[in-house]
Parts: structure tokens; C-alpha cells; sequence
């Protein structure tokens, strides 16, 4: 395929930022990374839900637009690849997830708004792992404000994520599963992965692929 924009996208803990990092060393490519950990409202969220979940929305709402908009519109020319490890997409699965029926209901009315001037990638990486996978990966990494993060929270993310990406029909969606390998430590899986994303041709919509 012909890429220039790509997305690895994932659950918590998946491994979506250390492959986007990854790949984009060795292409030469420009990265972009969520700049989560600017955003007030996320160790609040995690401690009261209910109190902060929608303004955390909003905010990673405008964060996520004003980031993908600025780089995609404004590519590089140094730069033939554009990788980011989130969509805009991640918006309104997260939210869902979050925000009770009338909040979501007016959060949605303001995403499709913005949605319809996004660009969207030329593929979009969704790795796949389960929810015990998920947990151990966030222990491991250890950060503060994630440490009373429910597995059932992650579970519904998963969830949301699947529902979501099946109405999808813009963009092609590769599904990895990633919960038998180690890319990150594994040079002949992360190659494997390479070769997939790369070296193939997916249709619009969901496509799987076996490592």
C-alpha cells in the first residue's frame, strides 16, 4: 500500500506508542504521540469519574483535533510518513465508555461536527490484546494515576473500540492480535508485523491478519 499517514491504535497497555516509536525510527517517519499526560483533568478523572469524566473528554476532544489537524495538514516535506499512536476516533470511543446518556448525546453532536474535516489515514492499526495482558502491561509500566484502573474499564474500552471501528467505512482497519507476541523485544515478530502493514493490500473497513 501507498501510506503516508498511518495509525496504531489500541487499548491501554497495548503497545500502540513503542511500535508507532519504532516504526518510525527506522522509516525516517514523523511521529506523532498523545500528549496525554498535559491534560489536567486525567489523574482527577481517575480518582472521581462521575465529577470529571466530561470535562477530561472535552479537553483530550480539542487536544486530539488541534494535534492531528496541525500535523497532517501541515506534513513535513523532510518527512514521507506520518505516524501517530491515536486517531481522532479515540474521542468518541473513550467518551462512550465515560460519559452518561445526555452528555454523550451533546459530546457526539460536537465530534461528528469536527469529524467531517479530519484527514483520515491510510490505514489504521488496531492492535488487539486481552484484558489480563492489558493489566500486567500497565503494571509493569507503572504510572501513578493508572494504578486503581479497573479491569472492567479496560474491558469496556475494548468493547467500545470494536463496535465502534465495525461502522467504520472510510479507511482500511487492520486488526493484530498481540496477545501471544512481544514486539517490542522480538525482532522476527516486530518484522512480521512490518511486513503486514507494508507490504499488503487491505480493503476499506475491517481486515484481519495472522502473525
Amino acid at each position: 500500500m501507498d501510506i503516508r499517514f498511518l495509525v496504531i491504535e489500541g487499548n491501554i497497555g497495548v503497545g500502540k506508542t513503542s511500535l508507532a516509536r519504532m516504526l518510525s525510527k527506522e522509516y525516517d517517519a514523523k511521529l506523532v504521540l498523545e500528549q496525554f499526560a498535559d491534560n489536567p483533568f486525567l489523574p482527577k478523572f481517575y480518582r472521581d469519574r462521575d465529577r470529571y469524566s466530561f470535562a477530561l473528554e472535552l479537553t483530550f476532544l480539542a487536544d486530539r483535533y488541534n494535534q492531528i489537524k496541525k500535523e497532517a495538514f501541515n506534513f513535513d516535506l523532510f518527512h514521507n510518513l506520518l505516524i501517530a499512536d491515536y486517531y481522532f476516533t479515540k474521542s468518541a470511543i473513550f467518551a462512550r465508555n465515560t460519559l452518561k446518556k445526555d452528555e454523550y448525546t451533546l459530546f457526539r453532536r460536537i465530534f461528528d461536527i469536527i469529524f467531517e474535516s479530519m484527514p483520515k489515514p491510510d490505514l489504521y492499526v488496531y492492535l488487539h490484546a486481552d484484558t489480563d495482558t492489558l493489566v500486567k502491561n500497565i503494571e509493569i509500566r507503572g504510572r501513578n494515576y493508572e494504578r486503581d484502573m479497573e479491569p472492567t474499564y479496560l474491558e469496556n474500552i475494548k468493547t467500545g473500540y470494536i463496535n465502534y471501528l465495525k461502522h467504520i467505512k472510510d479507511f482500511p482497519i487492520l486488526i493484530l492480535d498481540t496477545n501471544s507476541i512481544d514486539f517490542v523485544h522480538n525482532l522476527n515478530q516486530y518484522n512480521r508485523i512490518k511486513e503486514i502493514i507494508f507490504n499488503s493490500e487491505y480493503k476499506l473497513g475491517i481486515n484481519h491478519a495472522n502473525l
